[in-house]
């Protein structure tokens, strides 16, 4: 038809301003549809602003980890050692680290002494908290008011004076505190107590950046965001089956086939706007409750959740694009004639070909970059990217061919496999859109599981300590003597044993010694858990024999050697410089293999072997072995550090250490994951809910011919369960390939975690069982017939 209300001639075409009527004629018919134009619109909108706020919730991660780390630098003391102590002024602060935990949580803590009147006040404090009191952040609070949390206020037996502002927090569930105190003194070099003008760090230089850590965080973008892409594509056909029939109605009264495509992109475009505004609501609300959420022990300020402007404008214009872009790809295959649609007939063969060419063209465009792992440059993140998304892509292409060429296949069966089975063979395009997002979210994490599984090992180091030994380490600050620490912490509820030990240097010069090694003093127990002793009591000393340095530390260590105790290596750094004369008596000692130090050399004495003024000097260490039948045992040990010395560190011994940056991106996945499964959910309920409201009158058919409940509920499981499984098991060989793929690029052996893979795919298949089971109700309700009823 023409403006005019004429049939257009066959060589008329229509121009921009035809088209733009024809879209904002579906955009009314979406509108003024009635009850099931509106239900549809809902439900197009629901799914596509869960899509929508997802991506507005990813375009705002740069700036989250911006805004955090931006509130670190702010906050942080400088930690540049240096070897002469700043001068006190009226603008100096003292300021010691006082961290601590509570069980499975890091408390920051830092004691505070102002030195003047302009003293620099951290970000987020109003005031310096006086002796005896503490500001601290609102969880804390909370967690010392909480009935449980009696052992932490000993531990932290300061009267709260205020509370931290945002602005000296990085989360909002963060748990710190500043307090005041008066027995702070500056040391050379700073490593406990600190005396600054300023807090923030302006001169410290960014780390080189690790290519396979790069890689990594551009595959987790991508194989997050793709499962969102592939459920708003799937979102805005939802309702097709009676768009069409009522597009056949257009036609027989005049529209043709062209005016029909776009008067359904205007449908469609009319639902993904209406999306946009519910994605804006639903991130708006997100936004305001991810103050009070936790995820893997980090939390976030909504005030971090702000996308960039240009990235919202992106998703701003591509989600209504792509919506009329995929409603007019869908409309090549469907003829829409004025007496009906012609969709039932049997269709033509999905070609294969072109399908395997995406995942084919994504190998193509990995394959040049394997084996550069971390040694060989930087990934091309642009291949990387297109790479990764034309395999994912690949999953959703082949899944419908898939799906064609096994239901084709099937036939014989109970009624509800048969029912299942047709309804599956006459719409088996439907039904794989259902699960692509599910099956490319799964393809992406097996990928991704494959390749975390496999550098693990690269960011894990072994950390040369047998938790079987001991449990604890508490690191003195010299406060007190490791001697009375020692019998602090064996008094402790929850402590079976303790080693008290501390070093000092011993040299043959008073000043820049030629020879050098270290003395470790400590009573006859806690020397036996650092070597094989022949035997000892108080008063003996020994020499530790050990590949390549026993004997370096012989030659100057003899029995009458006349040497010096804490020698001055800097002469801006002074030592004491003690004279010391080797005892007679020294005898020779073997290290064990499972040494509490296995890095010590040197001299192992007791402490009465040692002239007097030493025995308070030295770097203090207490090693812990817990009673772990006893419950906080190390809470309780924890307490007896803070109480015999405020700047002792207290920390738990683990065989292995972990890259605080691959840990972070694995803990980013993971809740990244949680918020893509959800979604995933809530798209595959809100399709399952879809088609049955369109199945509704077909439904009630069969039940008043007499068809049992029961096996239409079961026809429907199948019709879930047969594409979720193939979607699964395509999933999970394109996850494979990928996986392999990324893990030749970062020149790692190819393995396959296969508890994980399972894992995997049993959680995308327990999201479908979920997801099945809660479409059970509503499809009971529709299973009634009053619902052959129509207008």
């Amino acid at each position: 038809m023409n403006p005019r209300g004429g049939r257009l001639t066959a060589g008329e075409r229509p121009g921009a301003r035809r088209r733009s009527r024809d879209l904002a004629m579906g955009a009314r018919f979406a509108v003024t549809g009635g009850r099931e134009g509106w239900v549809r619109l809902l439900l197009t909108a629901v799914g596509v602003g869960l899509g929508v706020a997802l991506l507005l919730l990813t375009t705002a991660l740069p700036s989250v980890l911006n805004a955090r780390h931006q509130r670190e630098d702010a906050r942080q003391e400088g930690h540049v050692f240096s070897t002469t102590v700043p001068p006190k002024a009226d603008d100096t602060l003292l300021i010691a680290s006082a961290d601590t935990s509570w069980h499975s949580a890091e408390i920051r803590g830092r004691l505070l002494k102002p030195e003047g009147p302009r003293a620099p006040l951290p970000p987020g404090v109003g005031r310096f908290p006086g002796s005896g009191e503490m500001v601290v952040s609102p969880a804390l609070r909370d967690l010392l008011g909480s009935d449980g949390a009696k052992l932490l206020r000993e531990r932290l037996p300061y009267r709260i004076a205020g509370t931290i502002g945002e602005s000296g927090l990085i989360g909002s569930h963060e748990l710190a505190y500043y307090a005041g105190s008066r027995d702070l003194a500056p040391e050379p070099g700073g490593t406990r107590v600190q005396r600054l003008h300023a807090f923030g760090n302006p001169d410290q230089q960014p780390e080189r950046s690790d290519p396979v850590l790069v890689l990594m965080t551009l595959v987790v973008f991508v194989t997050l965001l793709m499962p969102v892409a592939v459920f708003i594509a799937t979102a805005v056909r939802f309702g097709g089956e009676r768009r069409d029939r009522r597009l056949a109605a257009l036609r027989l009264v005049g529209a043709d086939s062209r005016m029909t495509r776009r008067i359904a992109a205007g449908e469609a475009l009319a639902g993904a706007l209406l999306g946009l505004v519910a994605g804006a609501l639903f991130f708006l609300a997100g936004r305001q409750a991810v103050g009070s959420v936790e995820v893997m022990d980090v939390s976030l300020f909504p005030s971090y959740l702000n996308p960039s402007p240009v990235l919202v404008a992106v998703v701003a214009v591509t989600v209504p694009a792509s919506a009329v872009l995929v409603t007019l790809l869908a409309m090549r295959r469907v003829v829409v004639e004025p007496l009906g649609v012609v969709r039932t007939a049997r269709p033509a063969r999905r070609r294969l070909w072109w399908r395997l060419l995406l995942p084919v063209a994504g190998l193509a465009l990995l394959y040049p970059m394997t084996g550069k792992g971390r040694t060989h440059g930087d990934f091309n993140q642009y291949l990387v990217v297109a790479g990764v998304l034309l395999l994912l892509v690949g999953v959703t292409a082949l899944l419908p061919w898939v799906v064609e060429a096994v239901v084709a296949r099937l036939g014989a069966g109970a009624l509800s496999w048969q029912l299942a089975v047709r309804r599956l063979q006459l719409s088996s395009g439907t039904a794989a859109r259902m699960v692509n997002g599910i099956a490319v979210a799964v393809a992406g994490a097996i990928a991704l599981q494959m390749l975390f599984a496999g550098v693990e090992s690269q960011y894990t180091e072994d950390t040369g300590r047998d938790p079987q030994r001991a449990q604890m380490e508490i690191d003195l600050s010299g406060r007190t003597t490791a001697a009375v620490a020692g019998r602090a912490f064996a008094r402790t509820e929850g402590v079976r044993a303790a080693a008290a030990l501390s070093t000092v240097g011993v040299g043959d010069r008073r000043d820049n010694p030629g020879h050098s090694a270290s003395v470790t003093v400590g009573d006859c127990a806690s020397l036996r858990e650092l070597a094989r002793l022949p035997s000892c009591r108080e008063g003996d000393t020994f020499v530790l024999d050990r590949p390549g340095t026993g004997r370096a530390a012989r030659t100057f260590l003899r029995p009458g050697s006349h040497d010096f105790l804490d020698p001055t290596f800097d002469k801006s750094l002074p030592g004491r410089e003690i004279p010391w004369t080797v005892p007679a008596g020294l005898r020779t000692a073997a290290l064990r293999p499972d040494s509490l130090q296995p890095g010590i050399d040197g001299l192992l004495v007791t402490p009465s072997a040692l002239p007097a003024a030493t025995r308070t000097d030295g770097h203090g260490q207490v090693f812990v072995r817990l009673d772990l039948s006893v419950p906080d045992a190390e809470e309780y040990v924890r307490n007896t550090a803070a109480r015999v010395d405020p700047l002792a560190s207290a920390w738990q011994w683990a065989a292995t250490r972990q890259s605080g940056q691959f840990a972070s991106l694995r803990t980013g996945l993971f809740a990244g994951a949680a918020c893509v499964l959800a979604l995933i959910g809530a798209s595959l309920l809100v399709s399952q809910l879809e088609q049955l409201r369109e199945r509704r009158t077909l439904l009630s058919a069969l039940v008043a011919f007499g068809t049992r409940r029961r096996t239409l509920g079961l026809s429907v499981l199948w019709q879930t369960a047969l594409p979720i499984a193939l979607g699964l098991l395509l999933a999970s060989a394109v996850g494979l390939v990928l996986g392999a793929v990324l893990l030749r690029m970062t020149a790692t052996p190819v393995s396959v975690d296969w508890p994980g893979v399972l894992s995997l795919t049993g959680v995308g298949a327990a999201v479908v069982l979920a997801v099945t089971l809660l479409s059970l109700p509503p499809l009971l309700r529709l299973m009634r017939p009053d619902g052959l009823r129509t207008e």
